[in-house]
């Protein structure tokens, strides 16, 4: 095969992967126009259409599925390879994708990563924030991090923070037009800032407990976002109650801007662990990474 087939073939699979040209070619770097371009001209030197495309997505076609599923895990295991040669040598070297949600990039990851990026100069790092369980392996994804009851079994975990303890938070603004809960069907009554989980495009219902059992909340308000940092400003601002982790609330509780509620009703979730599959393990560039987000007590 043409070298050109296989910068095509790597091509089209970021199109497929994300189901967009338009996520793809940012991801890449190119105009949505070359890669319609590039995916023309494979498919025509193939002889099948690789992608059927609509108005709204893309979609692989069977030839397409077939390339995405054979093709796409061999030339990952010849990427592999060539890190493993690469790690030969004496400097350190590649680029390990991260995926995680943007608090735990700002107050985790990045604090842990920025002095290993100074030190070691031939490595890079590319962090995504997002809130959707990815799936790793299928994205190309090196590490992803999730709290530790949510790591699949056959991943390698490793544990970056202790245990997370929640709080139900509001602005004393808010509190001084409404009394402050004390059960769950109180709760329940009151306005709350709701997250949107974008895996199920559903809402992310409040894992409490209920003398001492865990128990769902689901609550409802005026406000809803996709991500935390919203939900804070939401709450700071008197729009209702929030559930975020006490790390993330924890000076303005004592600056006086929240006060916490039916703290006997948050739990703490398991720590934040970073997950990646057997077969990255041989990259010395993965390994730094991991060795310097870690959690050391």
């Amino acid at each position: 095969m043409a070298r050109d087939n296989i910068n095509d073939i790597l091509v089209f699979l970021a199109v497929a992967r994300e189901r967009s040209f338009t996520r793809a070619a940012a991801k890449l770097g190119m105009t949505q126009s070359a890669l319609s371009h590039i995916i023309r001209g494979l498919e025509s030197r193939l002889g099948v259409r690789l992608l059927t495309r609509t108005t709204r997505s893309v979609s692989p076609t069977e030839a397409g599925e077939r390339l995405l599923q054979n093709v796409a895990p061999r030339l990952e295991e010849i990427e592999a390879e060539i890190t493993a040669i690469s790690d030969l040598g004496d400097k350190p070297a590649g680029t390990v994708r991260i995926t995680a949600i943007d608090h735990t990039v700002d107050t985790v990851l990045w604090p842990r990563i920025a002095p290993l990026l100074r030190e070691y100069p031939d490595l890079n790092v590319e962090i995504s924030s997002e809130y959707r369980l990815v799936d790793i392996a299928a994205e190309s994804y090196d590490i992803g991090v999730r709290h530790g009851d949510q790591v699949e079994k056959d991943m390698i975990a490793v544990r970056l923070t202790a245990d997370v303890p929640m709080l139900i938070v509001a602005a004393p603004s808010y509190l001084a037009q409404r009394a402050a809960p004390t059960t769950l069907q109180e709760l329940l009554r009151h306005n709350c800032i709701v997250l949107r989980l974008p895996s199920s495009g559903g809402t992310y219902a409040w894992e409490l407990l209920d003398q001492g059992k865990p128990v769902e909340a689901r609550v409802r308000g005026q406000a809803m976002f996709t991500s935390v940092y919203p939900m804070l400003d939401a709450a700071l601002a008197g729009c209702g109650l929030a559930f975020l982790p006490e790390s993330m609330v924890a000076e303005h509780i004592h600056a006086g801007r929240l006060t916490a509620v039916m703290r006997d009703c948050c739990p703490a979730f398991a720590g934040l662990h970073a997950f990646y599959p057997s077969r990255r393990n041989s990259s010395r560039a993965l390994a730094l990474v991991i060795e310097a987000i870690r959690y050391k007590e």
